[in-house]
């Protein structure tokens, strides 16, 4: 089944503030595509308009699954969980008076997760071990790289095929980033998944990365169809590279 999202021409805002201006950006299977930009540019804004989170002012977010086209503009959230997307958070937003595995239970929201639930959760014990020993331990009282694990595994309960991450290197130590960054592109190779990651450290979020996008005050100022793409565009340089 190929699976492609297609972003075209979006627009949206808070109130009458507008973030994002006609944004195009398209995602197909298996790929790793990373948005770029500082704070305050829209990268969440987008990932939140196709979770559902923010309702676009115009513009279309059509999620192709074989010969199946869903337009995810004005859905729910849940709804567009129940499609096989799935979002890890800015910030983590995890339940702190929760237990480890109780917060992994709750991304066993959709019915076709609940089928597979005692499966993922084996694989997200294995996939981070820590979470297994302390799967008792209330969120709250974890280290920031801890709950960054849970907040990841708690993604993977769902099963879904396309996982948006939102900022996986906010609040972490720099050894941190590295790990959980890696950690992101080997759950991409070994469960076949299709991620969208908003990230500001260039560095970091090239490693894993197929191509991407950066966004700048709200609008895509280059698309970059490969790493190379990326790294040796001018603007990018002079943001990230200090060229």
């Amino acid at each position: 089944m190929g699976l492609k999202l297609c972003v075209e021409d979006l627009s949206a805002g808070y109130g009458p503030l507008q973030v994002l201006r006609s944004i195009t950006v398209e995602v197909r299977e298996g790929d790793a595509v990373v948005l770029l930009g500082t704070n305050g540019n829209g990268k969440s804004t987008l990932l939140k308009c196709v979770m559902g989170f923010v309702r676009p002012n115009s513009g279309s977010i059509v999620l192709e699954r074989g010969s199946e086209r869903v337009d995810l503009a004005g859905r729910r959230p849940y709804e567009i969980v129940g499609f096989g997307l799935s979002m890890i958070p800015e910030g983590r937003r995890l339940f702190p008076k929760l237990t480890v595995e109780e917060n992994l239970l709750l991304g066993a929201f959709r019915p076709a997760a609940r089928k597979e639930l005692k499966r993922n959760l084996k694989f997200c014990y294995e996939v981070f071990p820590v979470l297994a020993e302390r799967s008792g331990q209330l969120a709250g009282s974890m280290s920031g790289g801890q709950q960054q694990m849970v907040a990841i595994a708690r993604g993977l309960m769902s099963s879904p095929q396309l996982l948006l991450v939102d900022e996986p290197s906010a609040g972490l130590a720099p050894l941190l980033v590295k790990q959980t960054i890696s950690k992101i592109g080997e759950l991409k190779a070994s469960r076949g998944l299709t991620v969208l990651m908003a990230e500001q450290n260039f560095n970091e979020a090239v490693r894993i990365a197929d191509r991407g996008y950066m966004i700048v005050h709200g609008e895509i100022v280059f698309e970059g169809k490969t790493v190379a793409e990326l790294e040796n565009n001018e603007l990018i340089k002079n943001y990230y590279l200090g060229v």
